[in-house]
């Protein structure tokens, strides 16, 4: 692999994404071997779904959730917050930190806390993929349709 100071652009940024990958893969492993979770159901599976939701949220790769991560993707669910909202569910999550760890994000979606964030995940995962949402424009409708 090429060093630091040799990778550019693309090269960066894979070496960047691989190095984040490997730290998630470590935490991951430290909860599979942690025996507080071994009854815990599907906990491989549970571990990679949280990793790719965590990755896909971390915009600037620095292996945390910021407000501004976190904003947008309760944006993108559906569920927008107002930035004293978001920095509430951070404060709910991580006890005073400003942004979310990978470690603090796997403990809350495991833990029995009723976090925010937790059960917005949740439905997340289970509107994923079960086409409930309508396809195109809506319908045309009268006003004598309207109630």
């Amino acid at each position: 692999m090429p060093s630091r100071q040799q990778a550019q652009g693309g090269k960066m940024f894979g070496l960047l994404r691989a190095q984040q990958e490997e730290r998630l893969d470590s935490v991951n492993k430290e909860f599979l071997e942690d025996q507080k979770y071994k009854d815990e159901e599907n906990l491989a599976e549970n571990l990679e779904s949280f990793k790719k939701k965590y990755v896909e949220f971390d915009l600037n790769d620095q292996g945390d959730i910021d407000l501004m991560g976190l904003k947008q993707m309760l944006e993108k669910l559906g569920v927008p917050k107002t930035h004293l909202e978001v920095k509430k569910m951070i404060a709910e999550v991580t006890s005073g930190s400003e942004t979310i760890s990978y470690r603090a994000f796997v403990t809350m979606m495991l833990g029995k806390r009723s976090a925010v964030l937790r059960l917005i995940m949740m439905f997340e995962g289970k509107s994923d993929g079960n086409g409930s949402k309508p396809a195109g424009p809506p319908a045309k409708r009268d006003i004598s349709s309207l109630p």
